[in-house]
């Protein structure tokens, strides 16, 4: 993701201005010479299914953004971090490929994603499926993609526990047996700072017969590295030990390889029935770190271990539509499985807690000596999830309308992180794991239970009402062990088993609870057709994220929190559809939000924090200049504040504290993560040259700044991440089937702050601040044909 972090004050934005008053200029030069003869300009129809129906997007009373096929192509869009800067009511945090958390409206506490933390408050849907996990959604890589959907605000009644605050949609291009399909593209780019990169991509769709199709598509990519792992020392003080990195200090060490496929198969059974199996699969490998440490320089860290990750997943899914008598059915199932293998240097931590606390005194050998202190952790991660949903829905021209059904999901994590020193003494270990310290394996199950529905009734020919609910049940448990052994602690770890089922390979169990719920979440609203180009809409809506297991006993279980939104939206089209504008004003009222921290030992620890309110506005604009000029843009302002005390814990209820003297961050503080204003722009001229079909274009990101941290002391040690702007350019010919464009993203080598972070708690860790910035300047040619 291309990115300028330096724009921050009130003239920063002049550069973004001056650059599109330039381009605007040059674009409208080429079109007063490039076209000769007047031609009708209007914007193409966008049909998208958020409501679980094909709909033109104009007439769905949602707040939608939708990127097609050609657009996701126009912007260079080839992962999350690609598609995701040109929808301004999203937000993330990251910390490299594959660990993204997604925030929407401002709806973001911070300090999510950890194995034993909340669920997300955004679902992410791979077609009809949910690919969302503990730990971040699946980077698929975009290509071949009908489009992607975001659908802002709560979307509980129709998508569930984890689209509180709003839901992604990746829509794949489907097998289509009417006729022959096939492309493919070849990519080489240089990155500033960095190396060189390259993408192979390619898909055919084939008809079989006519009633059977099968679409093949596959991609290779190397993303280039731009981080140093520059060579140094570190030396301990209780111990005096030195390390030094100079068997891993690399230049560019943080690439990343991406192969995967996905094959589906269309079966028209008959007039009414369609059967649609799809196997998708993605290896990703991630070397190095994807930050930066400011005090050894500017894309540079010095690190002493091993640092990568490994992303394996498979999905299998299949849709079945068809008709009974007058009712559309459709059932939606799949099947996921997840690998993730990572390595990480956790040496901060091994070197603030001894100079703090001098805890290198405790690291021994056998023969009793001190050994180097460092701690570095192997970990793997093992996903499964299965999900299924049936639903029924009647026929779009009827005045009374509904869409309804049953779902249900189950997704279990396997958990293991052994925190490693090596040398370390047998006494000292955790029994079984050598060179272990602490260990962490556990079996998480989240499972979700739902019936929902939709009724919707013409009053008019006007007025709509459009009335849901959606019941739920959730049961989430947490089992297994996590601690030292008992040479080191006597009372927690190996020392607080108890009897009870094992995780296979721990050594016993500490850990197994269960938390249960159930509730229902609402939705109301009226739509009214001013003509059959303009609409406006109010929405009342909840949406909620289930509760969960606090892995230290001393904890109560954290339960649901609920968000409750109230909003006006508009969808409009003007000049015979030359201009289109839509967008939304909303308030969310976010009640005991679970909010996750690192406490005593780094243990996350969870709490329903409080209270907060989200009051904001977004829009977008598409507007046809002339014949083959697009300017494309869109907004959102976002006030997200705490309008009660976090105060940090809870009452003898277990409800949230708010009256306290000293609170951690008082009502009235911005919720982190979230900048208060987004937008981006883009304008794109299409024009003939000779013989050639050519285009230009160029696109700006826009943001302000934002705080990681919600807690006054630690957002104070961490810092605030300014704003940035990023400009990212095109130019293309083609002729016939075939392209070649030339591109350029972050034009300006600019640096932004995506994720700032310590290694441990910040009060310990804070000396040391890692930055995850945006990829450097990225040059690509790329080449295509289609036939």
């Amino acid at each position: 993701m291309a990115m300028d972090v330096r724009s921050t004050t009130r003239g920063a934005a002049a550069p973004l201005w001056t650059s599109l008053l330039l381009a605007s200029t040059m674009l409208t030069a080429v079109a007063a010479q490039a076209q000769t003869t007047p031609e009708r300009v209007g914007l193409e129809e966008v049909v998208v299914t958020a409501q679980k129906r094909s709909e033109n997007l104009q007439d769905v009373p949602v707040s939608i953004q939708a990127l097609g096929t050609e657009t996701l192509q126009q912007l260079q869009v080839s992962n999350f971090n690609d598609y995701v800067k040109y929808l301004p009511s999203v937000s993330f945090q990251t910390t490299s490929p594959g660990f993204s958390n997604v925030y929407m409206r401002g709806v973001a506490s911070g300090g999510d994603g950890n194995h034993s933390g909340p669920l997300p408050s955004v679902g992410i849907y791979l077609d009809e499926q949910p690919i969302t996990t503990i730990q971040g959604a699946l980077d698929v890589h975009v290509y071949d993609i009908a489009r992607v959907e975001a659908l802002a605000g709560p979307q509980g009644t129709l998508y569930g526990a984890s689209s509180q605050a709003g839901t992604i949609r990746i829509i794949t291009n489907k097998p289509d047996p009417t006729g022959f399909k096939a492309d493919y593209d070849l990519e080489v780019n240089s990155v500033a700072h960095g190396g060189m990169g390259h993408v192979e991509e390619g898909f055919v769709n084939l008809p079989l017969s006519d009633t059977v199709a099968i679409r093949l598509v596959g991609w290779n990519e190397q993303e280039a590295g731009y981080i140093d792992n520059a060579p140094g020392t570190r030396t301990y003080p209780t111990s005096g030990v030195t390390i030094n990195n100079a068997n891993r200090a690399k230049k560019d060490y943080n690439d990343v390889y991406t192969k995967g496929a996905r094959a589906a198969l269309r079966i028209d059974l008959n007039e009414n029935w369609t059967i649609t199996p799809t196997v998708m699969g993605q290896v990703q490998k991630s070397d190095g770190l994807f930050a930066y440490d400011p005090q050894v320089g500017d894309l540079k860290v010095t690190h002493f271990y091993p640092e990568s990750s490994k992303d394996r997943w498979v999905q299998a899914a299949m849709t079945i539509e068809g008709q009974i008598s007058n009712l559309d059915v459709v059932y939606a199932g799949s099947f996921l499985k997840r690998d993730v293998d990572t390595n990480q240097d956790y040496s901060d931590y091994s070197f603030f807690y001894d100079t703090l606390f001098g805890y290198g005194a405790y690291w021994l050998d056998n023969a009793g000596n001190p050994t180097n202190p460092s701690q570095y952790i192997q970990g793997k991660d093992r996903y499964t999830k299965e999900s299924h949903e049936f639903r029924i829905s009647t026929p779009d021209d009827k005045k009374l309308r509904f869409v309804g059904g049953v779902f249900y999901q189950r997704q279990v994590h396997r958990i293991t992180q052994r925190y490693k020193i090596d040398n370390l003494a047998d006494d000292l270990e955790v029994p079984g794991f050598d060179d272990t310290l602490w260990l962490t394996q556990q079996r998480r199950i989240d499972r979700d239970t739902a019936a929902f529905g939709e009724l919707s009734y013409d009053i008019t020919d006007k007025l709509t009402a459009t009335a849901g609910v959606r019941f739920f049940k959730s049961h989430n448990t947490l089992k297994g062990f996590y601690g030292f052994g008992t040479g080191y602690s006597s009372g927690t770890g190996v020392g607080a088993c108890f009897t009870g089922e094992t995780i296979p390979t721990s050594p016993c169990t500490n850990l197994d609870k269960g938390v249960k719920e159930n509730g229902h979440t609402p939705k109301v609203n009226l739509t009214y057709k001013i003509d059959p180009d303009k609409l406006v809409y109010l929405t009342y809506s909840k949406g909620f994220r289930p509760g969960g297991i606090n892995r230290r006993s001393t904890l109560p279980p954290y339960t649901s929190d609920f968000l409750t939104n109230y909003e006006f939206g508009w969808k409009t089209s003007w000049f015979e559809n030359r201009l289109r504008w839509n967008g939304a004003v909303y308030q969310e009222d976010w009640k005991g939000f679970q909010f996750a921290l690192l406490g005593t030992n780094g243990l996350t620890e969870i709490k329903n924090a409080g209270q907060a309110r989200v009051r904001g506005v977004e829009s977008d604009v598409t507007w046809a200049v002339k014949h083959g000029w697009t300017i494309t843009g869109s907004a959102a302002y976002t006030d997200a504040k705490l309008t009660k005390n976090y105060c940090g814990f809870i009452d003898a209820s277990g409800n949230p504290e708010t009256n306290c003297s000293d609170p951690q961050a008082p009502s009235g503080t911005a919720l982190p993560i979230t900048p208060k204003f987004k937008a981006n722009l883009t304008s794109r001229y299409e024009f003939t040259l000779g013989d050639f079909d050519a285009h230009l274009q160029s696109s700006y990101v826009y943001q302000t700044g934002s705080w990681t941290d919600l807690r006054i002391v630690e957002r104070g040690i961490i810092g605030r991440q300014k704003g940035y702007m990023v400009s990212d350019y095109s130019a293309g010919l083609g002729r016939n089937d075939w392209t070649v464009e030339l591109f350029i993203k972050n034009a300006w080598d600019k640096r932004a702050s995506l994720y700032r972070y310590a290694e441990c708690a910040e009060t310990v860790c804070g000396g040391q601040v890692y930055t995850v910035p945006n990829q450097p300047r990225l040059i690509g040619l790329k080449f295509g044909q289609k036939f």
